[in-house]
């Protein structure tokens, strides 16, 4: 049964130079106990896509199309209605758990206040719940954090905080923005094992955002590929890492860090493969295909509007010249 249908999703900010616009038609589906990763550099439109699930864009943002949460459209929800969905039915994990999470309060009120809010719990089962989750989520001491201040945390302390805060309703969907940022490795694999347990053993769904393949690969079914606020490629995960049939979605996989040094020979430098120049300003998009001015297979077609191709079941790519240099 599917529980998130995104339709058309458009989002643009007011500036001082006029309305820009930073995502543009994107559309996916999220059934329940499926997880969703949606993958790109930064600025292409990952995090807007994700506020605007979350009914958190800013003031600025104005959007269309249509966001369908169990059939209710939460684009044409009222903040009231929001506000009782967000950390109930909907949660999210935040890029950055440093700002997200309120220096004045102490870790365990911050948590059981989710409970006391959409739970109507007494303040002292709403701790004792909050220990749990604290136990849940592997921080270590948990009973003592309750009463740490965020700054006395570590960063991957800091972030199991945050997720015990997003999973403490036990929510339909969780929103992951990217996660595992400015956390050291063998934290950051700590982490990705412990929200994918919890989504399989809570049944939530997930939608993972981040820049890091190795990650979507580890984690996800479906994979959506965004550039420049559109969704360029998406499918099946499996069917993605066996076929990357958008240029832009090939480069990011020759840019992994895993791909450094294969075919050289031994004690020679490798240079890591980079897409040359940067996302396009959404100021000012260049014509036709977004991606254009750095594909390496651009040609006077492509100056105009990609076409929508299949290329196997559910995956499909933006592009005019799928399989033409596959």
């Amino acid at each position: 049964m599917t529980l998130l249908a995104v339709e058309g999703l458009n989002v643009t900010l007011a500036t001082d130079a006029g309305p820009v616009a930073v995502v543009h038609d994107v559309g996916f589906t999220l059934d329940r106990r499926e997880t969703l990763g949606i993958v790109g550099e930064s600025g292409c439109g990952k995090t807007m896509t994700a506020l605007a699930l979350m009914g958190l864009l800013p003031e600025a943002a104005r959007t269309a199309g249509r966001i369908l949460f169990d059939g209710e459209d939460l684009l044409a929800a009222d903040e009231a209605r929001l506000c009782s969905l967000r950390g109930d039915r909907l949660a999210m994990i935040f890029q950055e758990p440093t700002t997200a999470l309120n220096p004045v309060h102490t870790v365990g009120h911050q948590v059981a206040e989710v409970l006391m809010l959409h739970r109507d719990m007494a303040e002292t089962a709403a701790l004792a719940e909050a220990r749990r989750l604290l136990d849940m989520v592997g921080l270590p001491r948990a009973a003592e954090r309750l009463a740490a201040y965020p700054h006395q945390l570590s960063g991957g302390q800091r972030q199991r905080v945050m997720i015990a805060m997003a999973l403490a309703c036990k929510p339909d969907i969780l929103v992951a923005d990217e996660p595992t940022t400015a956390l050291d490795v063998t934290v950051q694999a700590q982490i990705l094992d412990l929200i994918g347990e919890l989504v399989r053993e809570l049944g939530m769904a997930l939608v993972l955002i981040t820049h890091d393949l190795g990650v979507v690969g580890q984690v996800t079914d479906r994979v959506a590929v965004m550039y420049a606020g559109r969704v360029v490629e998406s499918g099946p995960t499996e069917a993605i890492f066996a076929k990357r049939a958008h240029p832009y979605t090939q480069g990011l996989f020759k840019a992994r860090p895993s791909h450094a040094g294969q075919g050289r020979a031994a004690g020679t430098a490798a240079r890591l493969a980079t897409i040359p120049g940067l996302v396009p300003d959404p100021r000012s998009p260049p014509p036709g295909c977004a991606f254009a001015p750095r594909c390496p297979h651009a040609i006077e077609i492509c100056r105009r509007p990609p076409p929508l191709v299949a290329i196997g079941e559910s995956h499909d790519a933006l592009c005019h010249r799928v399989g033409e240099w596959t």
